[in-house]
């Protein structure tokens, strides 16, 4: 039986390893990406004055590009909850990028009709299709937050003109809001950072360069992570299941001999990953 990789930072790799157990695949989490929030007291106080924005509704919509994007922006506001007070002002729209974060949103305490995302049935669960789901929400004059993470070597917080943070598809919905006559601010509020493997990780990572496990990517900067922790792996043997054509082409820009494409939802991973690939 085939292995399959979950390259997702650790606490987002294990329910999905759960679940491809629970249907009878073999498949190990192997983290590329480590999450963990900004460090920096700059980055603390813009977090703080984000929240209290939101409460008051100054925010048409606040984007959050992922789950960890929602626990890191809620973290210190669950109280609030319990307390009756709203996390975001009601008026203000809570906008996702696909099911994982509305998931994130909902365990959250934030209201489910409150938040947009792409169609259920949309190719692709990213910013392209939630756009075509929210831009008549938009008017000019109307400010929108776009919260997400950062590499470590990035600037703490960034402006609409100087996004400090990674991410095409953000800045695509970014121009795209611009272009409506919305103002975007971006907040960074946790880091993505390089894993720090075991002896037992490297090991697994190796054998699996040509052993015919199966690499499921999410992120393309989890590819260029596995380049920096194998910098002198041919990959040529190696087997690639991406859930983007953005990571796709990463994946064959990396060596990757086969690179196959899903749509990022569980029953279609597994359903690619059962069709014999």
């Amino acid at each position: 039986m085939r292995r399959v990789l979950v390259t997702r930072p650790l606490h987002d790799a294990m329910p999905w390893v759960e679940a491809f157990r629970a249907r009878g695949l073999l498949a190990e989490a192997l983290p590329l990406l480590a999450i963990g929030p900004c460090a920096d007291e700059a980055s603390h106080q813009a977090l703080k004055a984000a929240r209290q924005r939101a409460q008051r509704g100054y925010y048409r919509a606040v984007m959050f590009v992922s789950g960890n994007a929602v626990q890191h922006f809620f973290a210190q506001n669950q109280p609030l909850a319990l307390d009756g007070q709203a996390l975001i002002a009601t008026k203000t729209r809570a906008w996702t990028p696909g099911p994982g974060t509305e998931r994130a949103l909902l365990e959250a305490n934030l209201p489910a009709q409150q938040i947009d995302g792409p169609s259920p049935d949309a190719a692709q669960f990213e910013s392209e299709s939630l756009w075509q789901n929210v831009h008549l929400q938009i008017s000019p004059g109307d400010r929108v937050l776009i919260v997400r993470g950062a590499s470590p070597a990035a600037t703490t917080q960034s402006t609409a003109s100087q996004p400090s943070t990674q991410g095409a598809g953000r800045d695509w919905l970014a121009a795209k809001l611009r272009d409506a006559g919305a103002k975007v601010e971006f907040l960074a509020v946790y880091e993505r950072q390089l894993p720090l493997w075991s002896a037992q990780q490297v090991d697994l990572a190796e054998q699996s360069a040509t052993d015919g496990s199966l690499w499921l990517f999410s992120s393309s900067e989890a590819v260029a992570n596995l380049q920096q922790l194998l910098p002198a792996q041919n990959w040529q043997s190696g087997l690639a299941l991406t859930t983007h054509d953005r990571i796709a082409s990463k994946a064959l820009a990396a060596g990757f001999g086969r690179v196959l494409q899903s749509r990022p939802s569980l029953d279609d991973v597994v359903a690619s990953i059962e069709s014999g690939v």
